[in-house]
């Protein structure tokens, strides 16, 4: 396994982590995997419907908790074009190696963009070349009491990691867009 290169951003909301979602869309292609790990409320569906945004894919992009995984496909561009599919997976309620298996995630893997939440320990077998994000939601001190439920309150620290040759020569996102 070859770390390519780590980032670390902090976003002020969640607004501020579905921009930097869609920043980090602009790198993505198909075949891409992107691991997500933080607690419950730290931002990893709010990321995800940045890099849904970014993608420009059809489809709200909501927490696939109970259906397990969800797929949306892609929209047409202004100019015609149509990039990825993105495959949205929540890892949370799966118990084994193989209901991992069941999903048959690899046999879209070279067409789409797959997200898996919670995927950590799961599914990092399916590609040598992936994104590994862990998002922090620190809790209380950046937040007013009155704050602490709301979920598009409050800062997230956001660490991507690279792994692999596909991504030794991508930058990626290192600040929260302006103007997300």
């Amino acid at each position: 396994m070859t770390t390519t290169a780590t980032t670390t951003v902090t976003l002020r909301d969640a607004e501020a982590t579905r921009a930097y979602g869609r920043a980090l869309a602009d790198v993505l292609r198909p075949g891409d995997l992107v691991v997500l790990t933080g607690d419950l409320g730290a931002g990893k569906t709010t990321l995800t419907q940045g890099i849904g945004a970014g993608l420009q894919v059809r489809g709200q992009v909501a927490s696939p908790t109970f259906i397990i995984a969800r797929e949306h496909p892609p929209l047409v561009r202004p100019d015609g074009s149509r990039g990825p599919s993105l495959v949205h997976v929540d890892a949370y309620r799966l118990g084994s190696l193989e209901e991992v298996d069941a999903l048959d995630l690899d046999a879209s893997l070279d067409e789409a963009v797959t997200v898996v939440e919670w995927g950590e320990g799961w599914v990092e077998s399916l590609a040598q070349d992936r994104l590994e994000v862990t998002l922090q939601r620190p809790r209380g001190g950046t937040l007013a009491d009155d704050d602490l439920d709301d979920a598009a309150a409050g800062e997230r620290v956001v660490t991507v990691r690279a792994v692999g040759a596909r991504w030794a020569d991508v930058a990626l996102p290192d600040a929260e867009p302006v103007g997300g």
